[in-house]
Order: C-alpha cells, then structure tokens, then sequence
C-alpha cells in the first residue's frame, strides 16, 4: 500500500492499527514476567501513524485498571506539557518500555525489561517514528544501547542528556532521539517544570526542522 504523508507528517496507512491488534495478543499469550498480577496489558495511545512517538517506563496503577498509559497525574502533567507546544494525541503516539505493571509501581529489572523490550522493539517498527522522546533514565538508555539491556548500565543518565538532540541508529531504524524528564518526576520535583518546558521547546523546533508540523 502506498503511503500518503499529510501536512502533519502523518501516514494514512491502516494497517498499522491491526498490526498493533495483533502485537498486543501476541503479548497476552507470550504470558511474559508480571502478566500473572496485571489487570489488562497497556500497549499505548495516539494515532499510530504518527512520526513521533514517547516511550515511558511502565504503566502504573491507573493504566493497569484502564489498559491505557498515562492516564493518572503523570498523564496530565504530559497532556499540559503537549498542549504549551501545540502537540495532541492525535499528532503522537504513546507507550512504555514495559507492557504490564511492575508490583508497587518499582523499576523494571533486568528479567522484566529482556522479557518485554522485544515487543516494544517490535511496536516501534510497526509504528515508524522519525522521532522519539525518550522519558525518563530507563527509556533513554534503553534507545541509546540500541535495545541490548546488558548495556544501559553503561549509558549517561537523563540529568545530563534531558533535552538534547541525538540522531541514533535503533534496531536499523534512523530516530533523532530527544530525552525528556518522565512526567511523573514533576509531581516529586516541581523544580523541573522549566526544564520540561524548555526541552518541549526543543522537541517543537526539531519537528519544525523535519517539516513534521506545520
């Protein structure tokens, strides 16, 4: 099927919507580390034809209840920071590293994040981005180490990369990689509002740059 790219940069092709359909039972039925306390597996929200895509950490009590991420108060806090920008869910696409919700809401470990990473490899080459904002230290090291987990111990951290471009080559998909601060980390640290401000500037202006919005 031949692809049209509208005025927003966004592919009118269908068939990535069943794609995803079918990503997300094979999920189910890989039975993967956390399923067996999870109410619903969480694979993202937006229009999955868009060219840029924010990958978080894992969803959190809300998200498991609905099977949507960001939902709770780091959703709104994102939803706001999309808004100053002029950025909405129908011109992104949203999804965590981790497809079901760690007890307690911790950190994935090193079982988990090999267990689930492949799916999320394999969403990101349905979906397509040229674009990727990477939220927090697990995302953004995760894209860095070019998905191999045994090697984001060795990636800088997002306080020293928030906000900076990277053209990246991920799983042989050209991305410009743009750490963000996870939106949960604003409700424990008010201070980092205008960072998040300012790196949302930045994403703004690189998709100026790529003529992904008008």
């Amino acid at each position: 099927m031949e692809e049209h790219i509208n005025k927003l940069g966004l592919r009118s092709n269908m068939n990535k919507s069943i794609e995803m359909e079918k990503l997300k039972e094979k999920i189910i039925l890989a039975k993967i580390p956390l399923h067996e306390n999870a109410r619903n597996v969480v694979m993202g929200k937006g229009n999955p034809n868009a060219c840029i895509l924010f990958v978080g950490e894992a969803p959190g009590s809300n998200e498991d209840l609905q099977g949507i991420p960001f939902v709770g108060a780091a959703g709104k806090n994102l939803d706001k920071l999309l808004n100053s920008v002029g950025l909405s869910l129908e011109e992104i696409y949203v999804t965590n590293i981790l497809k079901y919700r760690p007890p307690e809401n911790r950190g994935p470990n090193s079982e988990e994040m090999k267990a689930h990473t492949p799916f999320l490899v394999e969403q990101i080459k349905i979906l397509q981005p040229k674009v990727v904002c990477s939220l927090g230290n697990y995302s953004t090291k995760f894209f860095l180490a070019n998905g191999d987990v045994d090697s984001m111990i060795k990636q800088s951290g997002i306080t020293s990369l928030h906000g900076m471009v990277k053209l990246i080559e991920f799983q042989g998909l050209m991305i410009r990689l743009i750490p963000l601060f996870h939106p949960a980390a604003i409700i424990y640290n008010r201070r980092l509002i205008s960072e998040w401000e300012k790196d949302m500037t930045v994403v703004k202006e690189e998709l100026n740059k790529i003529n992904l919005i008008s």
